[in-house]
């Protein structure tokens, strides 16, 4: 059986430069940032995502990811924009779940996709800045994401396994140690269910 993942993505109420200002006093590297451009699409109905939790509405759809560098200590100076899908296979299990397309590839399967049903759910847009501190096993991300707001998104493997509020009340207490000051209490944003339903969506977990 899988362990249980905890993933938090917390609201921040101002601009990302003075959160990347919070990180780098704390000791934080700022190793990549990236604009990113992700494109949905579904065969569910808008009731039956409405009924679905924040992973398991990403997991009933098809993703295309349009990602380009744009700095951070391991940015190779390489601006070229890649593109892939995600999750493919639940449209066609006999191709690989990731893969990357061109922009005319993209179109032959974009067209396929809308032929047999599927439609373009959400279109987002977002700046990614992610940092680490000294050995941590994942990263802080910052997001940027258009109508939605300043996030930090983390999550810690040293954790995975334990119930979901003691993960989630770990990964407060780690980011407050970072120089956050989070409560124990605070929700993520659900973002894909606040898309879907035009108000903000709180969750204990963005990988539940």
């Amino acid at each position: 059986m899988d362990k249980l993942v905890v993933e938090v993505g917390l609201l921040l109420g101002e601009d990302v430069e003075k959160y990347e200002k919070v990180l780098e006093d704390n000791g934080a590297v700022n190793v990549f940032n990236c604009e990113t451009h992700d494109l949905y699409w579904t065969n569910k109905t808008h009731r039956e995502l409405e009924k679905l939790t924040e992973n398991q509405i990403k997991n009933a759809c098809v993703r295309l990811r349009i990602c380009s560098g744009v700095g951070g200590k391991e940015f190779n100076g390489n601006y070229d924009v890649s593109m892939s899908f995600d999750n493919f296979k639940i449209y066609d299990e006999k191709k690989d779940d990731r893969f990357k397309v061109d922009m005319k590839k993209f179109k032959q399967i974009q067209k396929k996709l809308e032929d047999d049903g599927w439609y373009l759910v959400f279109d987002t847009f977002k700046r990614d800045n992610q940092y680490t501190i000294d050995d941590m096993k994942s990263r802080i991300q910052l997001q940027d994401i258009d109508t939605i707001g300043v996030l930090l998104y983390y999550d810690n493997p040293d954790y995975y396994g334990l119930d979901e509020e003691t993960q989630r009340v770990r990964l407060i207490e780690e980011l407050n140690s970072y120089g956050f000051d989070f409560k124990k209490e605070d929700l993520g944003v659900d973002k894909l269910r606040t898309l879907l339903l035009g108000h903000t969506c709180y969750s204990k977990n963005q990988n539940g």
